[in-house]
């Protein structure tokens, strides 16, 4: 019972616990490197400038951050795909090293001017060879924490698998349109009925099946999946929607010519004017 109230609080706070985290770590880093850069420069420079070119630093990072989640998100490193994705974040960590060189400069030159003081950066391709080598490898720090930190939620969370085939013999339920998915917890599998379903959403590379509360991810498209469905139960709504007619409680037209749909627990899920008339249909509802 702990376990799943903890899970439940850290699902309703995820997001807003993930920039806490992230925002700490900057500020920790920046602090600490902030004191020992003046440990190491004492008697030569100012007492302020350490820290200016240290938290001008963690600024431009911080405002990178989002791009590099995006992405890593795009393409995650897995151990399927780390191969074909590790060149484009090669690639990706010049443009991230560019903008966080270029973008502190800006900053420590405008504090520095503000101190009635004049910023020197040196000689631009020596010192941005310099940078580089320190950011490619704070590129992959963050890249690396993040796929850590998506096993540990996977692992929590659960994620779900479509059967297979048996390697013998017949299946013992379609395979083409499944009647259960294989979902694996921590360290534990068992069988989701597809009636529970409530309904699912795509984010990236995943499609999350959204079951009392839970999403478990599923490896697929949303047109991938879209064939695995039973269309007499699941019906598509937007384009990274589909929700379960069982658990629909009601359609609620907005003046865009969109609708919101209420769910049985609550949830509200969009639906685009391009699948609205047919869900008003199939749902029993005239226009």
């Amino acid at each position: 019972m702990t376990t799943t109230r903890g899970h439940t609080f850290y699902q309703r706070w995820r997001r807003p616990l993930e920039v806490t985290a992230w925002l700490l770590f900057v500020a920790l880093n920046a602090t600490f490197n902030s004191i020992d850069s003046r440990i190491d420069h004492a008697g030569r420079v100012a007492g302020w400038e350490p820290w200016v070119w240290e938290w001008s630093s963690a600024l431009v990072l911080l405002a990178l951050l989002p791009a590099v989640i995006a992405v890593e998100r795009r393409w995650p490193i897995r151990f399927d795909t780390w191969r074909r994705h590790l060149p484009l974040h090669l690639l990706a960590s010049l443009p991230f090293s560019l903008i966080h060189v270029g973008g502190m400069i800006a900053l420590r030159t405008l504090a520095y001017a503000m101190a009635g003081a004049h910023y020197d950066f040196g000689a631009w391709w020596f010192n941005f060879g310099y940078e580089y080598l320190k950011d490619i490898r704070t590129y992959f720090l963050i890249v690396g924490t993040l796929v850590l930190y998506r096993l540990w939620w996977l692992r929590q969370q659960g994620e779900a698998k479509l059967l297979a085939a048996p390697d013998e013999g017949a299946p013992v339920e379609p395979v083409e349109r499944p009647e259960r998915f294989l979902v694996r917890k921590l360290g534990k599998e068992f069988l989701l009925n597809a009636s529970e379903i409530e309904w699912l959403q795509a984010s990236g590379n995943y499609v999350n099946l959204h079951v009392r509360g839970r999403d478990y991810p599923l490896r697929a498209t949303m047109a991938g999946i879209e064939e695995r469905l039973d269309p007499a139960r699941f019906v598509r709504v937007h384009r990274s929607h589909f929700v379960n007619l069982d658990y629909l409680v009601e359609i609620e037209p907005l003046e865009s010519g969109d609708a919101r749909l209420q769910m049985r627990d609550g949830a509200k899920i969009p639906c685009s004017r391009r699948y609205r008339a047919a869900l008003r249909e199939r749902f029993g509802q005239a226009d």
